[in-house]
């Protein structure tokens, strides 16, 4: 039993329930009587879907892949394709695809100016197929020049240059570190209004792995591609309240070259106690009664201590780096992942935080993740006091979140798992 003094939730006599996140520090109260408030959707109102813009929603669609950078691999039907020219990546969809962002968090100026960093050889050989295409020459110079004139560059200006350097400034998307992987669909199937959006949740338990494996597969290649990379940023951000430029459902795998203050503060509370998953990413929330959901490779959880209403999952494998797990805990964990995405539906803005290990860090951390409701704003209070106040307490969030999956399972939307106190919640298997 852990002293009061331990317990990062806290019920107070009036129902307040106060919580503290215990891999960061983070306050948040939730406020009796604002738990059961509706979700009300925060985007634009419904209108019917153009028939005639059918895979050209937006530049993530299929056939508007040349207004994005050039492609650095596919998934289609599983079968993994890399660096293909650019007659090849327009001839078909791809299930999965992982491209270049346009304007990245950190550019290729920053590394190369900061560190010496080059496009790497694989890159470098990439780049001299694709341009000595003449479709793939084209497409180059119009990102280029799309990227140049959003920079400050004039029209005149590019014109002014010669036909070399314009496909010179294209080189750099060549040895990018900060990458987009994109399923196919903007919309779900069957859907007839711009709402019926296909989010995480509207993808099948195959599809979703898929998504899954091709994300680890990219974030592994930007550390191979770039030895100054300390850590890669994961995340997803879904609708516009939740920061996404485009409602087409892709993740974003940012290379960074130093750990951010939360992972820090997190390493150093993993030093002084290195059971700490153990202790309060699943044998807190058991005690608690906030076990979502568990397979054989993972724990679902409502999670505590965060300032929005949360559902965190953790994988159960001993793997030191994420995309070293074998399929099989890939498949668990991305299946309990997309149910946490079911409960939360197409219409609830949400972040996907991925917490990891990064490499060379000599504590062991598992991989979990945190799907984050983006349904209310931070304002003066959080501020000024550092208190943040969540409008839904731990407890409901998992009553929601149970009962919405008890009813996809019996629809076959989700995968097979064990629901609430069926579940048994074993520790985790990461190394210590």
């Amino acid at each position: 039993m852990l002293p009061e003094a331990a317990h990062p939730i806290r019920r107070m006599a009036d129902g307040t329930v106060k919580q503290t996140n215990p891999f960061s520090g983070t306050t948040v109260w939730t406020i009796p009587g604002r738990a059961n408030r509706p979700i009300t959707p925060t985007g634009p109102e419904p209108q019917p879907i153009d028939p005639e813009a059918s895979g050209a929603y937006c530049p993530f669609c299929e056939k508007r892949y040349l207004e994005t950078p050039p492609e650095r691999m596919r998934s289609v039907a599983g079968v993994w394709r890399y660096a293909l020219p650019a007659p090849e990546v327009v001839a078909g969809p791809a299930d999965v695809r992982v491209i270049p962002n346009l304007f990245q968090i950190l550019a290729y100026s920053y590394w190369h100016e900061n560190y010496g960093y080059e496009v790497p050889p694989p890159g470098l050989r990439h780049a001299e197929a694709y341009l000595a295409d003449p479709l793939g020459r084209d497409h180059v110079c119009a990102i280029a020049r799309t990227h140049a004139l959003a920079g400050g560059l004039t029209e005149e200006e590019w014109d002014a240059l010669g036909s070399n350097e314009q496909a010179d400034r294209g080189r750099s998307f060549f040895g990018s570190c900060h990458d987009l992987v994109i399923p196919r669909r903007h919309f779900a199937d069957g859907a007839m209004l711009t709402t019926d959006l296909a989010g995480s949740g509207a993808l099948t338990p195959d599809e979703h792995a898929e998504y899954t494996r091709v994300t680890l597969d990219a974030a592994a290649a930007l550390y191979t591609g770039n030895v100054y990379a300390a850590h890669v940023a994961i995340f997803q951000n879904w609708l516009r309240p939740a920061g996404a430029s485009f409602d087409h459902l892709h993740k974003q795998l940012v290379a960074i070259d130093e750990i951010g203050v939360s992972m820090r503060e997190e390493i150093r509370r993993v030093r002084r106690n290195p059971w700490l998953y153990n202790d309060f990413g699943v044998a807190y929330p058991r005690a608690e009664g906030l076990v979502v959901a568990e397979n054989e490779h993972a724990i679902a959880i409502a999670g505590y201590g965060h300032r929005y209403p949360s559902l965190e999952v953790y994988s159960r494998s001993a793997a030191p780096s994420p995309w070293q797990m074998s399929p099989a805990e890939v498949r668990g964990w991305s299946d309990l992942l997309h149910a946490c995405h079911v409960v939360s539906g197409a219409e609830v803005p949400c972040n996907e935080e991925w917490h990891y290990r990064p490499p060379g860090v000599e504590v062991s951390m598992p991989l979990r993740v945190v799907v984050k409701w983006r349904i209310s704003t931070l304002a003066g209070f959080e501020g000024g006091t550092k208190i943040h106040v969540n409008t839904i307490d731990p407890w409901t969030m998992r009553e929601r979140a149970v009962a919405a999956l008890r009813e996809a399972r019996a629809a076959g939307r989700v995968a097979d798992m064990a629901l609430g106190d069926d579940c048994p919640a074993e520790p985790l298997r990461y190394v210590i």
